[in-house]
């Protein structure tokens, strides 16, 4: 018994001890669990911190090199200035020289391996040029002497002996880089031989137009008469004819200009730029470059790219249409002192264009904050007849610069009659004299009470554009005055104001001198390049109007602008002047809407917007005044019709300290009746998702508001199917795509970069694309029968150009008709073949200077396209020919 108890005594004991030994290993296998647990957290929680971490990084690099992008394209575009002003100095300076040496020192001091040492080793001072010559004024009856004094003979431009002139300008001196045109007769170009009289009958420096150079480049010649004697400044003309000894003259080729310029700007190369001093290299401007021109630009945003690549791709095509845009506005400017800017006269839509230049601006406005809006008078026709692109350009100069200068606010663009507007402001102007505007001093200037009733409530420069003279127009429209003009002509009064920094008074005397800004800091703070202005006044100018400003120092400012258009009914619309019209939907024809708004003049700029979509609408200020015009208080309620209405709220009327879903709030108001209940949709400008979490709305529509994307919101917002009308049906069956797919089209250009763009562009579209390179070859191809579908025909080509392939195109198809008519009997059946053979034939011209539709036109062309193409407006032009549901 006594070893039984022991040993049962000593197993109790063992069990007892394994017990223990269970448990101790249970614990310690819980903590190693809890242990990897920890650290795999760990490990989530550091890999998300590093992401983050590198995303945020990642951001921030790219956002550092897109501002620096952008920033050495404004720094270019100043340089670019100031070497213009260089250049144009120099060669003032190089005709003194050539006076002073030439024909003061006896003998002359000056010789032809001189004059290139010397122009060789100075060419850092004419950065933008591509060289500069001298010709000498030569009389007929000086002519065979002074031949036999060179040894050689005047030839003219296309290298032949001179025929008999009056006067000739042959060459005598030249610089090395354009040594083939020595012994040539400038009075033989016809731009030339333009720019020589000018010049030397006023006395000053004469840009041509554009035009082809002799290396088939597209250029301006800038010309200056050197004299013989010093002549007073208001000498005659006679007396300036008499006195002149010769021209000198230096090429801008603008096309190598653009291509080095986007070479320096799109990609990665390094590219060292001395701008004025080839001595010293210790201290070189250096800008990042590429090979790639615009149109490879638009071609590499259609592949595959990292979103990166994507990014920077973007950044150097808008950088380098900035460049094409601020050459198009030099050229611009020297065509309109030339004298040979020509205004188009067509049909367009004035809403239209407001609409695409509020597009255009509508990211950088949400960005910034500020309210941009437009407003077009009901009186002003739906369609006009102008230039719609000179009239956009003026638009889209007002616009961008309060952009560039607002920062809190408001842009407000309106356009009203000028016979009604006339009646409306009788309120004083503050007019602008000696660059002060009405007033003594900057103290002054920025005290001046202004009513504050404005579109974004901040303070206006001009009194004129008070809510009290906004009304009296409405006024007018309501009740519909007849016009007090029966001419034809209309006369619009423009006004852009906005509450931006305001122009020093200092400045306000300098604002429409191209090139010139308020200060230094200015184009480095703001960028830009100070000639858009000055080009604003101009066309303005030809437009028959005038444009004058008021500004305020740290208030803002408004321009205004008039100008005379004609009115065009929709029935006077042909094929000869065709029109792009943008008719908006009708499916909300009868529809109403209740705008709760405490503002007044925004509220009308949104019942303007409203109104163009068939909607009617009724303002109240407060969310209260709504839901008592919902109720049927007041003996309006808008929940009677059978169409579904809508409640528009703007943000700041919204009350972040309502509780209470306003929807309930509605359905409280009912009395039990069953009600419509109207959509709920927001105003504003800031993101729509982030709002719509905060705000129980339906929808959100994004601020700047135009008729379009109102309706697109709308639709969206209150379920509605949208119906076609016919012109949508045909943009939407009507692709680009769609018209091109399948279509054989030859593509005639003498620059190999250019065609490879052209090809590649219509080939993305589905286009059997030929490319060749002269007018010559065209013709070779282009034999009764054809088998394209349509041409595309550069202008400018050696040997054959477009104008002429085309008009041997036109008289080819005329002798072709002919023989088919003349072998039919029937004299219907030979008017109908008469008619048969007719390839369409657009000319393509760069950006830099269009062809008008008359210089097309006069050769047999059916119209012409802009390169590098964009899409839209090359779906416009071969909509015509190769849609068939569109009328010939």
């Amino acid at each position: 018994m006594r070893r039984f108890s022991e040993s049962s005594s000593v197993g109790a004991a063992a069990a007892e001890e394994e017990g223990k030994d269970g448990k101790g290993g249970g614990g310690w296998r819980v903590k190693v669990k809890l242990s990897r647990v920890a650290v795999v957290l760990w490990v989530l929680v550091a890999a998300s911190v590093w992401v983050g971490l590198h995303y945020r990084f990642r951001r921030a690099a790219m956002r550092k090199a897109e501002e620096g992008l952008v920033s050495m394209c404004e720094e270019r575009a100043r340089m670019l200035q100031d070497q213009f002003a260089v250049s144009v100095n120099h060669v003032h300076a190089l005709a003194i020289l050539v006076a002073t040496f030439h024909y003061e020192k006896h003998p002359p001091a000056l010789d032809q391996d001189t004059f290139a040492d010397y122009t060789a080793r100075t060419s850092f001072e004419r950065p933008l040029l591509s060289g500069v010559a001298y010709a000498q004024r030569v009389v007929h009856a000086d002519r065979e002497s002074f031949e036999r004094q060179q040894g050689w003979i005047i030839k003219t431009m296309k290298h032949e002996p001179s025929p008999v002139q009056d006067e000739y300008a042959p060459v005598i001196y030249s610089q090395e880089t354009i040594s083939y045109i020595e012994g040539l007769d400038m009075m033989s170009g016809e731009e030339d031989r333009e720019n020589i009289l000018r010049s030397r009958a006023s006395g000053k420096a004469v840009l041509t137009r554009p035009f082809r150079l002799m290396s088939d480049h597209l250029g301006v010649v800038l010309t200056f008469p050197v004299y013989l004697v010093d002549l007073p400044s208001d000498a005659k003309e006679e007396d300036r004819v008499e006195a002149t000894a010769g021209y000198l003259g230096g090429a801008f080729d603008v096309e190598s200009l653009v291509e080095n310029l986007l070479r320096q700007l799109a990609g990665n190369q390094e590219l060292v730029v001395n701008v004025y001093d080839v001595t010293n290299n210790s201290n070189p401007l250096v800008m990042y470059g590429s090979e790639v021109p615009l149109g490879m630009l638009d071609m590499l945003l259609d592949t595959d790219l990292k979103s990166t690549q994507r990014d920077f791709a973007q950044t150097a095509q808008v950088c380098g249409k900035a460049l094409i845009s601020l050459i198009n506005e030099v050229l611009d400017r020297a065509k309109i002192e030339a004298g040979k800017l020509d205004l188009e006269s067509v049909p367009f839509d004035l809403r239209s264009i407001l609409d695409d230049v509020i597009s255009l601006f509508s990211s950088k406005s949400r960005e910034k904050g500020i309210e941009l809006a437009v407003y077009v008078s009901e009186r002003v026709p739906e369609i006009l007849l102008g230039d719609p692109g000179r009239f956009r350009q003026i638009i889209t100069n007002l616009v961008g610069n309060s952009i560039k200068f607002t920062e809190r606010g408001h842009i407000f663009v309106q356009v009203h009659l000028a016979d009604h507007s006339n009646l409306a402001t009788e309120a004083k102007v503050e007019p602008v004299a000696n660059g002060m505007n009405g007033h003594k001093d900057e103290t002054t200037a920025v005290a001046t009470s202004v009513s504050r009733n404005t579109l974004s409530g901040f303070e206006a420069a001009d009194s004129r554009n008070s809510w009290e003279n906004f009304k009296l127009l409405l006024s007018y429209e309501k009740n519909e005055m007849p016009y007090e003009s029966v001419s034809d002509k209309v006369t619009l009064v423009v006004s852009v104001e906005d509450t931006g920094i305001g122009i020093p008074l200092d400045a306000q005397g300098k604002v429409f001198t191209p090139f010139m800004q308020a200060d230094s800091s200015t184009s480095r703070t703001y960028g830009g390049t100070g000639i858009g202005l000055s080009i604003s006044k101009c066309l303005v100018e030809l437009m028959g109007g005038q444009i004058n400003f008021v500004s305020r120092p740290h208030v803002g400012s408004t321009f205004t602008f008039t100008a005379v258009l004609q009115r065009c009914d929709r029935s006077a619309i042909s094929d000869s002047k065709p029109v792009m019209l943008h008719p908006l939907p009708s499916s909300f024809k009868g529809f109403s809407a209740l705008l709760v708004d405490r503002r007044p003049v925004r509220a009308t700029v949104t019942k303007y917007h409203l109104q163009r979509l068939g909607i009617t609408s009724e303002v109240v200020a407060t969310i209260e005044l709504a839901l008592g015009v919902l109720s049927g208080r007041n003996g309006s309620s808008l929940t009677s019709t059978k169409l579904p209405c809508m409640l528009l709220i703007e943000s700041d009327s919204w009350s972040s300290k309502m509780n209470v879903s306003l929807r309930s709030r509605v359905l409280e108001k009912q009395n039990g009746h069953t009600p419509v209940l109207p959509k709920i949709i927001l105003l504003a400008a800031t993101e729509s998702d982030k709002l719509k979490a905060n705000n129980a709305v339906d929808s959100v529509i994004t601020k700047p508001l135009k008729a379009s994307t109102l309706a697109a919101c709308l639709f969206q917002a209150l379920g509605i199917t949208q119906t076609q009308t016919s012109h949508e049906k045909h943009d939407s069956s009507g692709s680009l795509r769609g018209l091109l797919l399948g279509k054989n089209i030859l593509v005639v250009d003498d620059n190999k970069v250019n065609l490879r763009v052209a090809a590649g562009t219509l080939k993305k579209f589905g286009a059997k694309v030929e490319c060749v390179q002269s007018g010559k070859d065209a013709l070779a191809l282009l034999q009764v029968p054809y088998k394209f579908d349509l041409c595309l025909m550069d202008i400018q080509m050696p040997e054959m150009d477009g104008f002429e392939a085309t008009r041997q195109i036109r008289a080819m198809e005329a002798k072709a008709n002919d023989q088919e008519g003349a072998g039919d009997d029937s004299e219907a059946d030979g008017a109908t073949r008469a008619a048969k053979w007719h390839l369409p034939v657009l000319a393509m011209t760069a950006d830099v200077i269009q062809a008008t539709h008359e210089e097309c036109t006069k050769c047999g062309m059916d119209g012409y396209v802009t390169k590098p193409f964009e899409e839209k407006q090359l779906f416009q032009a071969v909509q015509k020919f190769l849609d068939p549901g569109m009328p010939s």
